[in-house]
């Protein structure tokens, strides 16, 4: 039997300054619904404080953390547009 993996060796943070918590925790609403596709592989949290949305991220390799990093931008850049788009106000 294998021992199951704990290390986590590779990690990053991010950190989005909204203006203000309002749309901070829009967008934290938005992307706290989709989890990692490899939660063994890949952990990543969320917090918000100040307007700020910070992530930190873990993987077991490199390659596991650059696709889950790209994927989370991908998807925060779409949020952080409809923020702009829509304006304050923005109601979940």
């Amino acid at each position: 039997m294998a021992a199951a993996q704990t290390e986590w060796e590779f990690s990053c943070d991010l950190e989005v300054d909204f203006g203000s918590e309002e749309n901070a925790s829009v967008v934290y609403a938005a992307l706290s619904v989709d989890k990692e596709l490899q939660p063994d592989k890949v952990k990543r949290q969320m917090s918000i404080s100040d307007g700020k949305l910070s992530v930190h991220f873990e993987a077991v390799e490199a390659r596991f953390l650059r696709a889950s990093y790209s994927a989370f931008v991908d998807i925060l850049a779409l949020a952080t547009r409809t923020i702009e788009e829509f304006g304050e106000g923005i109601k979940m």
